[in-house]
């Protein structure tokens, strides 16, 4: 307790000058979430003694119900029990009574009447932009360092949204990070003789080699092409350190049972 009241009476920094603070937590330092688990921690219990459902991350958390008339007790008393029990102050805005269908939570979505956990549209929009961002075909930096970033972000990533029911999403993203880095070989390669010379490598049939080395079609329709039969294979992007989405979520198939 006494370090987390040096964190409460550290002050804050604002444009670069040091004010005091003289109360409340100030917003993204680590004693707010430390706090909330602090005094959220009785409700915890008293919602498993209970038997409800529910997910909290800090002060944010959801409960779920089978029907709108449990959902409306529950909230009543839920509020009764954070205001008089614990003296918090709830939220009146970001509180509300729902359909679990469409809810979305810490970058997740329920969906059905059973709240299977999906990807949000948001994540996943976001995710696909720091790809465009690793896998950009003006980023002077080398094929190793590009699939180096694109290993730890894509582990990080999977290691948070494994829980998602979603195989046939991530064989999706596989399908589109691999034709991204297809693309990002061929501009590398960027010569006619160089492009020839490694496909050739790769085992493609010199007339083949030739005829795509030659092409003037655009870097990502020249990433589908070369990926059929022998030339930048699946494994063969496996073997430069490719991680796969889907068989890292199939690593992860434990920790959804216990979800």
């Amino acid at each position: 307790m006494t370090l987390v009241g040096r964190y409460l009476r550290a002050g804050v920094i604002v444009d670069g000058v040091l004010e005091p603070t003289h109360e409340g937590t100030p917003q993204g330092g680590p004693a707010s979430p430390l706090l909330a688990n602090i005094l959220l921690d009785d409700l915890d219990k008293e919602l498993e003694r209970r038997g409800l459902p529910f997910v909290r991350y800090a002060d944010d958390f959801v409960i779920f119900t089978k029907s709108m008339r449990s959902a409306q007790r529950v909230f009543a008393s839920v509020k009764r029990y954070l205001t008089d029990q614990l003296r918090l102050v709830v939220n009146q805005e970001k509180s509300r009574i729902v359909a679990s269908d469409g809810v979305e939570f810490l970058g997740f979505v329920f969906r059905g009447l059973r709240g299977t956990i999906n990807v949000s549209d948001k994540s996943t929009h976001r995710f696909k932009h720091r790809i465009r961002e690793i896998t950009g075909r003006s980023r002077g930096i080398s094929m190793e360092r590009r699939l180096g970033e694109l290993r730890t972000y894509v582990r990080g990533w999977m290691g948070y949204f494994g829980l998602a029911a979603q195989l046939k999403l991530f064989a999706r993203f596989d399908q589109w990070i691999r034709r991204r880095i297809r693309m990002c070989y061929w501009k590398r390669w960027r010569h006619v003789r160089t492009r020839r010379r490694e496909l050739i490598a790769l085992g493609v049939p010199r007339r083949q080699a030739i005829r795509h080395a030659k092409s003037r079609q655009s870097y990502w329709h020249m990433a589908k092409t070369i990926a059929s039969g022998v030339g930048l294979t699946n494994k063969w992007l496996q073997e430069q350190g490719m991680l796969s989405l889907k068989s890292l979520w199939a690593e992860l198939a434990p920790l959804r049972r216990t979800a």
